[in-house]
């Protein structure tokens, strides 16, 4: 089968009698052999298990689970770089085409930071005999490992220890202290106990300390924190660039998590300006309460980002920063935003599709789109990190 452009994982090509094929491990402009993986109504997925024809981009993949039916966590692992970054541009700019209808060029920019070893946070699934591993694509079943090329290298301690009664293990190398986050289902409830990388107790309350730029930050074992190395301070970057916010000014960060934005925005409105932050976590929010303690101008609202959220913290002339997880802000609150009108909306997105979708409520509300960049901060993986500033209308 031919492999025609780019696609979720891989490529996507056409059967005999036309029907799409999602071809993972594939590139586009291969000639490929395929075993059938899935069969829906108006597609087939399928994963590569030999190339007949392949292409100039193709590389041996550095991480020995990455294949068909090993690890699904690193699906581009058989594309040069340059071949990511090209294949990550065409996927993004075709969502804003297709879902946003915004004809708009994105090119994909590397970060400066190798991906082997790049990513500090890693969940992990735990097989019969309490060893970790990583899961297929789109299975439920367990690859056990005793590696991952993409992480820090501190992770190894962890897969050589066992973890008896655990459901999941999330591996964390942010800042100064690195321990793991064990979870275990107890009934209906369940329970985490934090430790070491090497399986020793630690107290519950462990956190680590992670500086940004002029700021530190402390970061729970509960609590979101960026998985690549670089991310905190290319965004941190990007966001105060087109926040572009001045003494006085009133702004309002939804999604806040630790206060990652909240902390650097505050120290640019000054003793005059306010910023109102809103996060759902507790955890999160405890956090933010710890890394805000010095600026008096901060209102953290421990609440779902909501219209109604919206209408309490957003008005006309504030500046809007927002950083969603992966399913997007929702038409219901990008239509909200536009109702209030804030001056400028920053978006931060790690998913392109639902970033399109939220961009063309925008854009109907009559919002201009001024600068759009992409990072590649998930090196190895279909995923980029967007950044979009929108101004409100003339």
């Amino acid at each position: 089968m031919r492999a025609l452009r780019p696609a979720t994982g891989g490529a996507v090509g056409r059967t005999d009698d036309g029907q799409v094929v999602f071809l993972r491990h594939a590139l586009p402009n291969e000639f490929v052999r395929a075993t059938v993986s899935e069969v829906a109504k108006s597609f087939v997925r399928a994963d590569t298990t030999s190339v007949i024809e392949a292409s100039s981009e193709r590389v041996t993949p550095p991480c020995r689970y990455a294949h068909a039916g090993g690890c699904g966590g690193c699906d581009l692992q058989h594309a040069s770089t340059e071949a990511q970054l090209e294949w990550k541009s065409q996927l993004v700019t075709e969502h804003l085409s297709r879902i946003a209808h915004l004809e708009w060029r994105v090119d994909v920019e590397e970060v400066g930071v190798p991906a082997q070893g790049s990513r500090t946070r890693l969940r992990c699934g735990v097989d019969e005999n309490g060893r970790l591993g990583l899961r297929p694509y789109r299975s439920n079943e367990l690859v056990t490992i005793d590696e991952c090329w993409i992480s820090a290298s501190p992770f190894a301690d962890a897969f050589d220890e066992e973890w008896p009664d655990a459901e999941e293990v999330e591996l964390r190398a942010i800042g100064d202290t690195y321990f793991a986050v064990a979870r275990h289902d107890v009934g209906e409830e369940s329970q985490f106990a934090v430790s070491t990388l090497g399986g020793a107790p630690l107290p519950a309350d462990t956190s680590t300390m992670v500086r940004v730029g002029a700021h530190e930050y402390r970061v729970g074992p509960l609590s979101f924190w960026q998985s690549h190395r670089a991310a905190p301070d290319v965004l941190v970057r990007t966001v105060m660039e087109f926040a572009d916010v001045a003494p006085g000014d009133h702004v309002v960060d939804l999604y806040s998590g630790v206060g990652l934005f909240t902390v650097p925005l505050a120290a640019a409105v000054g003793p005059t300006g306010r910023v109102t932050s809103v996060e759902s976590s507790e955890d999160a929010v405890a956090d933010a309460e710890f890394n805000t303690r010095h600026f008096r101008t901060v209102t953290l609202r421990d609440w779902r980002v909501t219209p109604r959220a919206i209408n309490d913290t957003v008005s006309a002339g504030d500046v809007v920063v927002l950083d969603p997880p992966r399913n997007g802000a929702g038409k219901a609150v990008a239509s909200a935003l536009v109702r209030r009108a804030p001056r400028r909306i920053v978006y931060v997105s790690c998913d392109a599709a639902t970033f399109a979708r939220d961009l063309a409520v925008l854009l109907e509300g009559g919002y201009r789109l001024l600068q759009l960049r992409a990072f590649d901060l998930f090196p190895m993986t279909e995923h980029v990190e967007l950044v979009g500033v929108l101004d409100a209308p003339l």
